[in-house]
């Protein structure tokens, strides 16, 4: 475990995201992947990977086009093949040789942070809870164990709070937040919430702010339209205000609807945030340029790229997200 470097993947949805959890048996034939015991949306880590495997891929990364070339007499010139040996490192080998040795890079599943829910004011709201936010200080905490060269004790210390406990009907947003009406008065979906007092946000909130996403508009308008509520508030519209889309197939002749052709197909809405933790090893891989772990986080970063596809969809504008890897582990207020 020491010898772990570890980072924060922050992925925001740019346009609906499906990531899939196959047929169910309910009104949704498709719905997203939840956990099993909070029903809250996430990305499993299988799908993280990869998309970010694939995304990093170099010229020449894979087998078959290794063979195609081959067969046309070309050869890999010393910079390609020393690209595909870090990326194998990295990600770990091809499938017919899965049992040679394990990628360095390990990532969890992607846990929701922000939600986002319409409002009567400021167009819509990310909300979350304490519960979301005390795991992501739990994640954080873990994270810091593995930087101790970055973070120390004394700081990962005052690092840690307790988060207040929000009543049901009650939220905790920014005191100038263009969500309010008559000063202390939030609509979201068709629920109305009362602003709890004064109430500041928990220094994670303020992490979360800088952090999150890279785009300076996004970033303000995080700030502003961020609203901490209950466990349970923030539980019901995670479960029941996705969007879930009617999809068809038609008959080419008639124009009509095939039979059995009609599905409904879950999606979380443009602007939800997932976070999830990056582990990087030491290659696992035996060869001449040995990566430490800095190697490889340093890899990821320099071969990711702003934008991911991520779930179904790809061909009609779903599932592309803004990701950015972030080392910073503290906030500015608990330094």
């Amino acid at each position: 475990m020491s010898s772990r470097k570890t980072s924060i993947l922050f992925i925001h949805a740019l346009t609906s995201l499906h990531p899939g959890s196959g047929t169910a048996l309910g009104t949704v034939d498709l719905p997203v992947q939840r956990e099993r015991h909070t029903g809250w949306p996430m990305i499993q880590s299988s799908t993280l990977k990869g998309v970010l495997r694939d995304a990093c891929r170099p010229k020449n990364g894979d087998e078959k086009e290794k063979n195609e070339e081959e067969k046309n007499g070309k050869e890999e010139n010393g910079k390609e093949k020393n690209e595909k040996e870090k990326w194998l490192a990295v990600f770990g080998p091809e499938t017919a040789d899965a049992d040679a040795y394990a990628g360095a890079l390990s990532l969890t599943d992607a846990r929701i942070l922000a939600f986002p829910v319409r409002s009567l004011r400021g167009v819509f709201a990310w909300v979350s809870c304490k519960s979301v936010l005390d795991r992501l200080n739990r994640d954080l905490v873990l994270a810091r164990e593995l930087n101790r060269d970055l973070v120390s004790a004394e700081e990962e210390k005052k690092a840690t709070e307790n988060i207040q406990e929000v009543e049901g009907g009650q939220a905790i947003c920014a005191q100038e937040s263009p969500l309010l009406f008559d000063n202390d008065k939030l609509v979201l979906e068709e629920f109305e919430f009362k602003r709890h007092g004064n109430a500041p946000f928990p220094s994670i909130a303020e992490w979360i702010f800088e952090n999150a996403v890279e785009d300076a508009e996004t970033k303000k308008r995080l700030r502003t339209n961020f609203v901490i509520l209950s466990d349970n508030d923030f539980t019901h519209f995670v479960r029941y205000a996705t969007e879930v889309v009617a999809r068809i197939a038609l008959d080419y002749e008639t124009k009509t609807v095939k039979e059995k052709a009609l599905f409904y197909e879950e999606y979380l809405p443009p602007e939800t945030i997932f976070y999830s933790l990056v582990f990087a090893d030491e290659s696992h891989k035996k060869n001449n340029n040995k990566m430490s772990n800095k190697d490889i986080l340093d890899y990821v970063k320099k071969n990711m790229p702003a934008t991911l596809q991520i779930g179904a969809g790809e061909t009609i504008g779903k599932g592309f997200c803004a990701v950015r890897l972030v080392d910073k582990l503290l906030s500015e207020s608990s330094k």
